[in-house]
C-alpha cells in the first residue's frame, strides 16, 4: 500500500471549540486545568478523525491555543525580557502575554509583533531574538501531545525547522546577524530529537517552508551546516516544504541527511521530475497531491494520470498527503446544510481531503477498478462544475474585456486633488479617524442569528442596525473624532458580507478557518463570474451621514483582499476574477459618492500577503493588483477622498507599487512594531497622506495618550505634518466598548497634544526634534 499522512489539521474544532475555550479562559470563566482538558478533547477528536480517514501517520504538535510559531518560541525559551518573570518560570500565561499583551495570570506588556504566514491569511507571532539569546527546552507540551496522540495511531511529531524559525523571527534591541544564533539553536533542536527518539518515535516532520523563497546565499549555506550537524540516528526526518517549488534548492536538499522530502505537488507540479531524478534513491518522496489551501474537490482522475507513472518509478518510496497543513480550510463539509446539491458536489473540506488522499493511495496500490464507483462520482462532479450555467456571465466578461486605461485614472494627480479635498473637508492637522468597524456586541450577533432563523423580520433587524449606527455616530462625536464611520454593525465579516451580496459567490454555514489566535473567519466561495445586483452599503452610509455634519467615511473591502480572503475559483486566472470584483466595487463607490459620501475607504489589508513568494513572479501580480484597485477607486470626482488600509506587512521592497495605488490616504498597522514599519518611508518619498496606527486592536492592552503621542512623534520623522493622519491599527470589531472608549479618548488627546506642540513649526523643525 502507498503510505498516507497528514501535515497538520485545523486546530479550531468543528464548532470552534478552541476559540470558545480560550476566550472563556481569558475572561476567567474557566481555570487552566479546565482549559487543558478542553484542549485534550479537541486534539483527541482531531486525531481520531484522521485515523478514521485511514492516515498511516497522524501529526502531533500542530495544535496550539494561539499560533504554532509562538509554540516554537515557547518550546525553545525565546522569551523577550519584558515577559520574563522574577522566578524565571514560563507557562501558558507567558504564551498568552506574548501573543496578546495580557493574560489572566500574567503582567501586561507590549505584545510581540504579528504578521502573515507566507501568502496565506493566517497570522503568526514573530519570534524576537536578542544579541545574547540563549535557547533551552522551556516546556514539554510537544512531548505530552505526542504521547496523547499515540492512543489514536502512528504518530509523526511536527516541528518548525531551525532555519525557518530564525528567518521568520526578527532581531530586537541590537543589530546583529540572526544566523550567529544557529549553533546554539542546533543544540536544543538536537535535544528535541533525542527526546522524541527515546519515546520510540520513528518519524519527525520538520517544516522548512522558507525553502520555497528566494534565499540569500548565506541562508542556503546555513541549511547544509545545520542539518549536517543534527544527528537523526534512531529517528527518521521528513523535511516538509510547501506553497511553492524547491527545485532551485535541490542541490542543497540532496546533501541533507534527511530520510524523506515532502513537496507541494499542487502549487508546483513541474518540480517533480527534478526531485525524482536528483533525490538519492534511498529517500522517501512525499507528494502533496490534494490542496490544503482551497475547498475545491480534487479531480482524482487527472491526478492519477500524473501519479501512476511516478508510482511505477518510486514504488513504496512514494507517500501521499495534502499539499500543506489543512489549517487553511474548514473542518467538515458534512456540517454544511444550506449548499444545494450541485455546488456541494464541487467542494471538499479537511475531512474530505483526507478521504481523497486515501482514495488516491488505494487506486495506485490496487488499481482504478478498486475505486471505480468513487472515481465515477468524482468525474461527474468535475463535469458539473465545468459546464454549469451558474458559473459564466457573458455580460460580466465583456465589461472586463472592454476596460480601458482611463478606467484606472483619477481626473487629476494627488497634489491637485489634495487641495480640493482639504478645502472641501476642512479637517484640522493630524485628522483623527478609525479604520471602520466598532465593537460587534452580543446583541448584534443575536439579532443577525435571529434574522437568519426567521425569528425576527427584516424591518426589526434594520431597526436594530439603525439604532447601533446612531449610537456609534453619537459616541464618535462625543470623542471628537474628525472623520466618522458608521461602525459596520450590519456586517458579519469584511469579506463574507460582500460575498453574500455579489453574484458568483456562495457562503457556508460552518466553514470557519483560523485567522489568528481565537479569531476565526468564514471565507466566501467565488465559484462564478462576479457582479453587483444592487447597492450593498449605500443606505447604511447615507443614514449615518444624515446623523452628523462631520464627514462620514464609506467602508468597502478591496478586490485583492476579497480574492485573498475568499476561496477563489481555479478555472480562470485570478487577474480576471479580480477585475470582475473591481468593477462591481466601482459601481458601489460611485453610488456612495452620489449619496453624499465623499470619504470612501477601500481596504486592501491583503495586498502585500497576496504577493507571489518569489520575486520573478511579482510584476505580473502587481500589474493586475494595482489596476484592480484603481478601477474600483477611479470613478469618482477629485473632491472625493479615497482611503485604503493595509495590515502587518513589510513594504520596503514595494513602496513604488503602494504609491502606484494612488489612494489619497493610506492607513497602516504599525503600533506593534513601534513605528518600525515606517523605516520603509525613509528612502522612499511617499507622495500621499499616511495614517500609521497608534493603537494595537489585536491586544486588550490600552496604550496611554502619551504613548500614542510618542508614536506619532516618531512618525513625524518620516511623514510631513500636513500628511499625517491619526488612527488605530485596524477595525475595532473584536474589542469591547469599554476599552475602545478609553483607547480612542487617548488617541484624540494625543492628536490634540501634537497639534499644540507642532503649532507654527515647519516640517524641518519637527523632524529636527
Amino acid at each position: 500500500m502507498v503510505t498516507t499522512h497528514n501535515l497538520g489539521f485545523p486546530r479550531i474544532g468543528l464548532n470552534r471549540e478552541m476559540k470558545k475555550s480560550v476566550e472563556a479562559y481569558w475572561r476567567g470563566e474557566i481555570n487552566h486545568s479546565q482549559l487543558e482538558q478542553h484542549g485534550k478533547e479537541i486534539r483527541a477528536k482531531n486525531w481520531q478523525l484522521q485515523a478514521n480517514a485511514g492516515m498511516d501517520w497522524i501529526p502531533a504538535g500542530d495544535f496550539s491555543w494561539y499560533d504554532h510559531v509562538l509554540e516554537m518560541s515557547l518550546l525553545f525559551g525565546i522569551i523577550p525580557p519584558r515577559f520574563q518573570r522574577k522566578d524565571n518560570t514560563i507557562d501558558q500565561d507567558t504564551f498568552f502575554c506574548m501573543a496578546r499583551g495580557s493574560a489572566p495570570n500574567g503582567a501586561q506588556a507590549h505584545p510581540c509583533e504579528m504578521t502573515k504566514w507566507f501568502n496565506t491569511n493566517y497570522h503568526y507571532i514573530v519570534p524576537e531574538f536578542q544579541a545574547e539569546q540563549d535557547f533551552f527546552l522551556a516546556c514539554d507540551q510537544l512531548f505530552q501531545q505526542v504521547l496523547e496522540a499515540k492512543q489514536h495511531g502512528q504518530v509523526k511529531p511536527v516541528i518548525l525547522g531551525p532555519i525557518s524559525l530564525l528567518w521568520l523571527g526578527k532581531v530586537k534591541d541590537a543589530d546583529f546577524d540572526k544566523l550567529t544564533l544557529l549553533p546554539k539553536l542546533i543544540k536544543v533542536y538536537q535535544e528535541v530529537l533525542e527526546k522524541l527518539q527515546r519515546r520510540s518515535n520513528q518519524w519527525v516532520q520538520i517544516d522548512e517552508p522558507i525553502l520555497v523563497l528566494d534565499l540569500p546565499a548565506e541562508w542556503k549555506v546555513a541549511f547544509r551546516q545545520c542539518y549536517q550537524k543534527l544527528n537523526f540516528s534512531g529517528i527518521n526526518c521528513l523535511l516538509a516544504t510547501y506553497f511553492g517549488s524547491i527545485e532551485d534548492k535541490l542541490d542543497i536538499i540532496c546533501d541533507l541527511p534527511v530520510q524523506g522530502l515532502h513537496i507541494d505537488f499542487c502549487s508546483a507540479p513541474e518540480q517533480i521530475e527534478k526531485v525524482i531524478n536528483q533525490l538519492p534513491k534511498d529517500k522517501i518522496v512525499s507528494l502533496g497531491v490534494v490542496s490544503g489551501r482551497n475547498i475545491w474537490r480534487a479531480d482524482l482522475t487527472s491526478i492519477l494520470d500524473k501519479l501512476e507513472p511516478i508510482y511505477k518509478r518510486l514504488g513504496d518510496r512514494l507517500w501521499l498527503a495534502p499539499s500543506c497543513s489543512l489549517l487553511h480550510v474548514p473542518v467538515d463539509l458534512d456540517a454544511e446544510k444550506s449548499f444545494d446539491q450541485e455546488t456541494r458536489s464541487w467542494f471538499a473540506f479537511a475531512k474530505q481531503k483526507l478521504d481523497e488522499v486515501k482514495l488516491l493511495a488505494k487506486a495506485l496500490a490496487n488499481g482504478r477498478d478498486s475505486v471505480a464507483a468513487e472515481l465515477k462520482q468524482n468525474q461527474a462532479a468535475a463535469a458539473s462544475r465545468r459546464t454549469s450555467t451558474r458559473i459564466h456571465n457573458p455580460a460580466v466578461k465583456q465589461r472586463v474585456k472592454a476596460a480601458t486605461k482611463a478606467d484606472s485614472q483619477r481626473n487629476q494627480p494627488f497634489a491637485e486633488r489634495a487641495k480640493i479635498q482639504r478645502q472641501h473637508l476642512a479637517l484640522p492637522e493630524f485628522p483623527t479617524t478609525t479604520i471602520g468597524s466598532f465593537p460587534q456586541t452580543n446583541e448584534l450577533r443575536s439579532a443577525r442569528a435571529a434574522l437568519r432563523k426567521g425569528q425576527i423580520t427584516q424591518a426589526d433587524y434594520d431597526k436594530t442596525i439603525r439604532e447601533e449606527i446612531a449610537l456609534v455616530v453619537k459616541e464618535q462625536e462625543q470623542l471628537d473624532i474628525d472623520v466618522l464611520v458608521h461602525g459596520e454593525p450590519e456586517r458579519n465579516d469584511m469579506v463574507e458580507y460582500f460575498g453574500e451580496q455579489l453574484t458568483g459567490f456562495t457562503t457556508s454555514d460552518n466553514g470557519w478557518v483560523q485567522s489568528y489566535g481565537s479569531r476565526c473567519v468564514k471565507p466566501p466561495i467565488i465559484f462564478g463570474d462576479v457582479s453587483r445586483p444592487k447597492p450593498m452599503t449605500v443606505e447604511w452610509s447615507r443614514y449615518a451621514q444624515s446623523l452628523t455634519k462631520r464627514p462620514m467615511k464609506g467602508m468597502l473591502t478591496g478586490p485583492v483582499t476579497i480574492l485573498s480572503w475568499s476561496f477563489v475559483r481555479d478555472d480562470q486566472p485570478r487577474s480576471e476574477t479580480a477585475m470582475q470584483v473591481a468593477f462591481a466595487l466601482r459601481d458601489e463607490v460611485k453610488d456612495l459618492e452620489t449619496a453624499g459620501i465623499h470619504v470612501i475607504q477601500i481596504d486592501e489589508p491583503a495586498f502585500r500577503e497576496y504577493m507571489p513568494l518569489c520575486r520573478r513572479d511579482w510584476q505580473a501580480y502587481f500589474d493586475w493588483a494595482v489596476d484592480s484597485f484603481r478601477i474600483s477607486a477611479s470613478g469618482v470626482s477629485d473632491k472625493t477622498q479615497i482611503h485604503t488600509h493595509m495590515c502587518y506587512s513589510e513594504f520596503n521592497a514595494i513602496m513604488d507599487v503602494i504609491a502606484a495605488l494612488d489612494a489619497d490616504v493610506i492607513t497602516l498597522e504599525s503600533s506593534r512594531s513601534d513605528m518600525e514599519l515606517l523605516e520603509a518611508f525613509k528612502s522612499f518619498s511617499y507622495p500621499n497622506d499616511i495614517g500609521p496606527g497608534v493603537y494595537d486592536i489585536h491586544s486588550p492592552r490600552i496604550p496611554s495618550a502619551k504613548e500614542m503621542e510618542d508614536l506619532l512623534n516618531k512618525a513625524l520623522q518620516y511623514i510631513p505634518i500636513e500628511r499625517l493622519w491619526v488612527n488605530p491599527d485596524c477595525g475595532l470589531k473584536t474589542r469591547g466598548w469599554k476599552e475602545v472608549k478609553i483607547a480612542l479618548t487617548n488617541m484624540v488627546q494625543a492628536a490634540k497634544a501634537l497639534r499644540q506642540s507642532c503649532k507654527g513649526k515647519s516640517k524641518h523643525e519637527v523632524t529636527a526634534n
